[in-house]
């Protein structure tokens, strides 16, 4: 009756096309409408309610199950379930992730440092951040990426990332470890590992070549023209390197020229045979004669010639074998090891001191020339390819015989006084002029030829003025008195009077002196007879 009477009241406007027990109808299907939602609302507020306090119930139970796990069941094998868990339950990626390291134990990564050079050249226009740094003496920029930023490379058909991560050392001052990470579609694994990685390697060196700044690295030197990220452990500070001479400039025998030429073009080609033979890929010089014949030039040349890097040690700075292991580990391939003056260490002359004098203690914990002759030819030499060793002294005889035979210093090269081809190339270099048409030209032969003078001091003669006559006749004067006091000399030690000579003088003048006083005395005499 409710019912009814509330659809009574409801203002019905009858269609004439629809009869009135039409429009009775649909007022009743409305109200079943409403009282249907409304009653679905409740209930829907029940569900929810019941929902929750399910779930608290579950919440606290897992509390409850947790807090007991974490009491009754050790931590190793919890860890162990856990992972067990999300390797059943997490999907599985069709990438693989390669990671590449900065360092590879005490030497650093040779495919971390390719991908450093490589990626430089691959950088989108999409990448937002990079870093850029210029030294003084670089021509051009250097740029890297930034930690966290993404390279997209493709090759062949297949598509690869780089990303560069670094993350803070576990250690208080550990620094930041750098590695790049490559991921790519697991089918083409063999393809990166085989065919990618080593293009890339090849990629690196062909940009090195091209744009190679060669260093000079000293343990001495305080600081480092390298970003962070090229800085090497062992202590070593590096410099660019300009020194201009080459092997057109250096005023040699053409001859021992061209044989240095054709030893390091053997050498460098020579990698394969190295490994037939079972040899490590090095190669020792010893660079002898006397001061001022050009013997660090000669370096400079090589590493101009080569585009290796030279690494300076000075013995006497390494206070232990063990020191100069790690230092000659931190050097890198297809560099120079420069040793100079070996023959003015004491360390390296103990062997020969003991055996003439049995009375010398051994000492331990310092260099020895065991140590060195370990790191030269022993089994430490082979921890690095392409390297080459250059010896210099002034005395040749004062080297111990263990370090001069072959697999440590192989080529002996004797830096000899300045010839007429040095004195000519010279001539060229500082004077612009050649020997067509010149006075001085055969004058100056002749005495080179019987008087010995370093390069070093012919070249200072010909700086002396810009004019080419009045340099070369300032250096026939020159050459002259060597002459002389070189005859001087000879004849003092053919005759055995030097000693003589220069005693005589000395009682000459000391005959002199007591002459001379007593002249003065007699004088005294005289005028005090005179004022009597």
């Amino acid at each position: 009756m409710i019912l009814t009477r509330r659809v009574l009241r409801w203002p019905i406007k009858q269609s004439p096309s629809l009869p009135v027990n039409t429009c009775f109808s649909s007022g009743i299907a409305f109200d079943s409408i409403k009282m249907a939602a409304m009653f679905s609302s409740s209930e829907i507020s029940k569900t929810a309610s019941s929902l929750f306090s399910a779930y608290a119930s579950f919440a606290g139970s897992m509390m409850l199950v947790r807090s007991v796990a974490n009491e009754l069941i050790p931590h190793q094998l919890r860890s162990y379930l856990y992972s067990a868990f999300r390797y059943f339950f997490t999907p599985l990626s069709p990438d693989l992730t390669l990671a590449i390291d900065e360092r590879c134990g005490m030497s650093k990564n040779q495919v971390y440092e390719a991908a450093e050079v490589y990626l430089s050249t691959r950088i989108s226009p999409k990448t937002e951040r990079l870093k850029l740094s210029k030294t003084r003496k670089q021509k051009h920029f250097t740029i890297g990426l930034e930690k966290g930023e993404l390279v997209v490379d493709g090759f062949e058909d297949v598509r690869l990332t780089w990303r560069f991560v670094c993350t803070e050392g576990q250690k208080p001052h550990g620094g930041e470890k750098k590695h790049f990470e490559l991921s790519f579609n697991k089918k083409h694994k063999d393809k990166v590992l085989d065919f990618y990685l080593p293009y890339v390697l090849l990629k690196a060196e062909e940009i090195k070549k091209q744009d190679k700044m060669i260093k000079l690295y000293s343990r001495q030197c305080p600081f480092s023209c390298e970003d962070d990220n090229e800085r090497r452990g062992g202590s070593w500070g590096s410099i660019i390197l300009e020194h201009p001479a080459t092997f057109d400039t250096l005023a040699m025998d053409p001859a021992l020229k061209k044989m240095i030429i054709d030893d390091l073009e053997m050498f460098l080609r020579r990698n394969a045979y190295y490994k037939k033979v079972g040899k490590a890929w090095k190669r020792g010089y010893l660079l002898y004669g006397p001061p001022g014949t050009g013997k660090s030039s000669l370096v400079a040349a090589m590493a101009n010639y080569l585009k290796f890097d030279i690494y300076d040690l000075g013995l006497t700075s390494v206070r232990s074998d063990a020191e100069l292991r790690r230092t000659l580990l931190s050097t890198t391939n297809r560099s120079i090891l420069l040793i100079e003056d070996i023959d003015c260490s004491s360390e390296v002359l103990e062997r020969q001191m003991r055996n003439k004098n049995k009375k010398l203690p051994d000492k331990t914990g310092q260099l020895t020339l065991s140590g060195i002759l370990n790191c030269i030819d022993g089994l430490w030499s082979s921890c690095g390819d392409e390297r080459i060793i250059v010896f210099t002294t002034n005395y040749k005889d004062r080297i111990d015989p263990a370090l001069l035979r072959p697999g440590r210093m192989d080529l002996h090269i004797n830096m000899s006084y300045c010839t007429t081809d040095g004195f000519r190339l010279l001539a060229s270099n500082y004077l612009g002029i050649s020997s067509k048409h010149n006075p001085f030209f055969a004058e100056i032969d002749s005495l080179l030829n019987s008087t010995e003078a370093t390069p070093a001091e012919v070249a200072e003669e010909l700086m002396k003025s810009d004019d080419p006559n009045i340099a070369l006749q300032g250096l026939v004067n020159f050459l002259k008195r060597k002459r002389d006091e070189a005859d001087d000399e000879t004849e003092n030690k053919a005759t055995g009077c030097g000693e003589v000579d220069s005693s005589v003088r000395r009682l000459n003048a000391i005959v002199s002196r007591v002459k001379r006083l007593k002249t003065n005395v007699d004088q005294r005499k005289i005028m005090m007879r005179k004022r009597k």
